[in-house]
């Protein structure tokens, strides 16, 4: 199937790039990576090592980094741990892979400054939802890095007092060569047959090996509350199962801690699990080629992006919905399933578990990546079927890209005051005997 015109090559180019921009390795929970990795580029920025690390942050990043381990650091948790081991041992320049040469002696470093208090945090509201500020200091010498929007997009470098970067906050994306208000449902189905192999080859093909891996790693150790191989052994070895579990067990390995890397989409490791791995599976059950596979891929990893550019990157809302919803779009695609099919399965998993909400970054996220995942395979059997959900039940409206833009309004706008009151809960701001 040829391109048809230049619209169409302009079009392909960008929603190429998207996939490029979007599936990149990322090493433990991008949260705690993206503090990491802010206090690693100030202590570089700085030449030296500080005596104080000031960490200023939104709400969503404290609610994310609160509950989840820090990735090699013998499993400490916090932001605090996070910044200093960013500082102590961190390569701003692996990005967000910034951890990957940290060594029992960093670790312990760490320990000992961390108990030292040298790190402060401080909670910055009417900010961006990702919004971090690393200040480093050292006698009479200050650096500072802001990170807006998202986990790797420094906006501002300062250094005593001197700007030497100071960048709009969407520069990244733009500098990117991407657009994400052009995806569409049916453009993505295009994209997804029209691809060239040898231009996903890379960057799908190591979202198959490193997500695969890290599911394994969860299945054959016990990570976190183990929701992954708790499902293989109570579940038996059906299809779905496999394709929750494994998801889930993702999840398991790399909320507890696990240093292997995962290729994350719209900037969230989770995320990249829940799109993939249970796409996978079937693909293995039904026996289909690497090129199925790989194109499949792309629907579901595409069809997540759509939704999360509705959404935000980080707000009360469950990104294992969108993400596994996403999965059951690239399943429904791999099955031969019509666009209108692709459609009802989206459709399908909106009107079910559309808004579950997010309490930060943990080991129950494996829970809720399994229970979002079986009702997109529920959903996916509806929609082969052609059952579905109808416009004017609930949310659902007349079309899948106004149904995918209402749930994206409800998670940006509707779910705010929702973020603010469970962040609230879960820094004890609140006092709810009060209310209940």
């Amino acid at each position: 199937m040829e391109m048809r015109d230049e619209m169409d090559s302009a079009l392909y180019a960008n929603y190429l790039n998207i996939l490029k921009h979007e599936l990149v390795p990322a090493l433990g929970c991008t949260e705690p990576i993206a503090i990491a990795y802010a206090a690693a580029k100030a202590r570089q920025v700085l030449g030296c090592f500080p005596d104080a690390i000031e960490m200023s942050c939104s709400g969503n990043i404290i609610k994310n980094v609160k509950g989840v381990t820090v990735p090699n650091s013998g499993g400490l948790k916090g932001i605090d741990v996070a910044a200093v081991l960013g500082a102590v041992g961190g390569n701003a320049d692996k990005v967000l892979e910034v951890l990957e040469g940290i060594t029992p002696e960093h670790i312990e470093r760490t320990r000992e400054l961390v108990a030292k208090h040298i790190c402060s945090c401080s909670l910055v509201e009417g900010v961006a939802n990702l919004y971090i500020v690393a200040r480093v200091v050292k006698d009479d010498h200050y650096a500072e890095v802001t990170i807006i929007n998202q986990h790797t997009n420094i906006t501002r470098i300062v250094k005593d007092g001197e700007v030497i970067l100071d960048q709009p906050e969407e520069a990244e994306t733009e500098d990117a060569g991407i657009d994400k208000s052009m995806l569409t449902v049916k453009d993505i189905l295009e994209f997804a047959d029209q691809v060239k192999m040898e231009d996903i080859e890379e960057v799908i093909g190591r979202q198959v090996r490193m997500n695969t891996a890290i599911a394994q790693e969860g299945l054959d150790n016990n990570y976190g509350a183990q929701i992954g191989k708790t499902l293989m052994h109570v579940w038996g070895k059906s299809v779905t199962t496999r394709a929750c579990a494994r998801a889930a067990a993702g999840s398991d390995a790399r909320m507890g801690g696990c240093s292997m890397p995962v290729v994350i989409n719209s900037g969230s490791g989770n995320q990249g699990m829940t799109v993939s791995l249970p796409v996978i599976a079937y693909a293995e059950e039904w026996e289909v080629s690497k090129t199925k596979l790989y194109r499949s891929l792309v629907v579901s990893n595409l069809i997540a992006i759509h939704q999360k550019y509705y959404i935000g990157s980080l707000s009360a809302y469950c990104g294992a919905v969108s993400a596994a919803c996403g999965a059951g779009a690239g399943i429904t695609y791999m099955y031969g399933g019509s666009y209108e099919q692709v459609s009802l399965t989206i459709i399908n998993t909106l009107g079910n578990v559309g808004g579950i909400v997010c309490d930060g970054a943990k080991p129950s996220c494996a829970a809720k990546i399994a229970s979002s995942v079986d009702a997109a395979l529920m959903a996916f059997n509806l929609s082969i079927q052609n059952k579905s959900f109808l416009p004017g039940e609930g949310i659902i409206k007349g079309d899948v890209e106004e149904t995918i833009k209402s749930m994206g309004y409800i998670g940006r706008v509707g779910m705010r005051a929702t973020d603010t009151e469970i962040l609230n809960v879960m820094i004890d701001r609140v006092n709810v005997d009060q209310y209940c």
